[in-house]
């Protein structure tokens, strides 16, 4: 892929003066914070898989362990009381670092819901989006804001993290206020209560370059959606790709992912051109190829 210059730059040298210029901003940032070894590992969104999870979930399960996986995040599934979701996960040689989740259950039932997660074994967890009763005007944008921002600071407190996961609308912004709805959300809530949990197809989709958004949210996006996306449109949406064949420019991202101390990348592939779990095993191979080698 050809790269970019910006202002007389390298599109590379570019992206080494925005990450320079985001920790030099972030206020209370230590050094250990800020190195480049928060790295963990790779895994699955098993969202990926909800279909073939439908019909045989311990099955599903079992293939996603023989391509490689060990690790993944949990949203999608059957709905299945949290002791027999670990069991399932444990027969499979599988381990659980995130879900995917609505904050209204933390919100009415706290402690349940974080025994529940905690059963599970995934102490991050993240909404797919704002809250649908929050995003009609930036006023209640600013509600939800304050709400995820109260939810992140009582889970902090028990050992969780709460990140909120994009689309290509939160680039998007309201008539009175200039930033996009994502630098709104970020703005108003505080980096220890909510990360960002970023969906870089989405992120590419909405206009917006991976790269300069992981590093713009340095030390603030532990847990990412490694997702493709092909430039060409489908009747109602986005061709998805496996990792390494639609248009984001791996290379950069995986440069700005270590810089910005990603701690998870989970691959997810919302939709395939053909089977599923051979898109699942070449964006594992990828991953492993550019992460784990």
């Amino acid at each position: 892929m050809t790269k970019r210059t910006t202002g007389g730059m390298t599109r590379r040298e570019a992206l080494a003066a925005l990450s320079a210029l985001a920790l030099s901003t972030r206020a209370g940032v230590t050094a250990a914070e800020t190195s480049n070894n928060g790295f963990k590992g790779i895994g699955i969104q098993l969202y990926t898989l909800r279909e073939s999870a439908r019909e045989d979930l311990p099955g599903t399960l079992k293939r996603v362990r023989d391509m490689g996986w060990e690790y993944v995040q949990w949203s999608g599934m059957p709905n299945l009381p949290a002791e027999e979701i670990r069991a399932h996960l444990d027969d499979a040689g599988l381990t659980a670092v995130a879900a995917h989740c609505g904050i209204e259950g933390f919100e009415n039932n706290f402690e349940e819901e974080v025994a529940f997660w905690k059963t599970v074994g995934a102490l991050d967890v993240a909404p797919g989006g704002m809250m649908r009763d929050c995003r009609g005007s930036l006023e209640a944008w600013l509600r939800g804001a304050a709400r995820l921002d109260a939810v992140g600071a009582r889970l902090r407190e028990v050992g969780m993290r709460l990140s909120y996961h994009n689309h290509d609308w939160e680039f998007r912004s309201y008539p009175e206020d200039p930033r996009t709805k994502l630098e709104i959300l970020f703005d108003e809530t505080d980096p220890k209560n909510l990360y960002a949990e970023l969906d870089l197809a989405w992120v590419q989709v909405g206009g917006a370059d991976p790269a300069e958004i992981l590093l713009q949210y340095t030390n603030r996006c532990p847990v990412i959606h490694a997702k493709d996306v092909a430039e060409r449109r489908l009747l109602r949406g986005r061709q998805f790709m496996p990792l390494g064949q639609g248009v984001l420019d791996w290379d950069a991202i995986f440069e700005a992912g270590q810089q910005a101390g990603v701690e998870w990348w989970i691959y997810e592939q919302d939709n395939s051109q053909g089977d599923i779990f051979e898109c699942a095993q070449e964006s594992y191979d990828f991953l492993k190829k550019h992460l784990l080698a």
